[in-house]
């Protein structure tokens, strides 16, 4: 909510403004709380998405955690493709909190219907054996843009590389995220995170 010159984050709306104590009620529209919607989708519901998650444990477990790389993958009929020292694994649990880039356009009906078919003919790839996988440079993410790029090439498009494709992609989603990850680790140590308005913006 908003109030004083200021964004009040906090996880239950407050009765009185902790910046000057006032009460809230009848304060006006700015100071009617807002819920700010979670970042984190459940993977297995995601369908036809680039997801990423922790390698261990959830998000909202390992904030504090920046050296924990992410696993990314692709996702076929609830069903989780990932790549890893096993191979192609396919998993119905286990991503139920991650970060979801949908891959494919309403509109897209030819690939929408093909989809299915043509990741588990990618999966099936020589590649992605694995005796192959290496963690710095053919790894999960490496699975997940080559199949990214299989499609591209399908359509006729040009492919991405790794860096533009997380530039386009992965980077605004992941700063959401991690902008969401901050006010949770705010609010597990205190009852209020209050940020100031830029100057000029309206204030109360």
């Amino acid at each position: 909510l908003r109030h004083c010159g200021t964004d009040i984050f906090c996880r239950r709306p407050p009765r009185r403004c902790p910046t000057c104590g006032c009460s809230l009620r009848g304060a006006g529209l700015p100071a009617a709380p807002l819920r700010l919607p979670s970042p984190f989708r459940h993977g297995h519901r995601q369908p036809r998405a680039f997801l990423l998650r922790p390698t261990a444990g959830t998000f909202l477990e390992c904030f504090s955690d920046s050296s924990a790389p992410p696993d990314s993958l692709a996702l076929f009929s609830g069903v989780v493709y990932n790549y890893n020292e096993e191979g192609v694994r396919r998993e119905e649990t286990g991503w139920e909190q991650c970060i979801s880039i949908s891959l494919v356009q309403p509109d897209m009906f030819g690939l929408l219907q093909q989809w299915d078919e043509l990741l588990e003919e990618f999966s099936a790839g020589e590649a992605w054996l694995p005796h192959r996988y290496n963690e710095h440079d053919h790894n999960c993410y490496t699975y997940a843009l080559a199949f990214v790029n299989s499609i591209l090439s399908t359509q006729g498009k040009r492919q991405m590389s790794k860096s533009e494709f997380t530039e386009r992609f992965v980077v605004p989603q992941t700063t959401r995220a991690s902008r969401y990850l901050t006010l949770h680790q705010a609010l597990t140590e205190n009852d209020f995170y209050i940020v100031p308005l830029p100057a000029g913006e309206e204030q109360c």
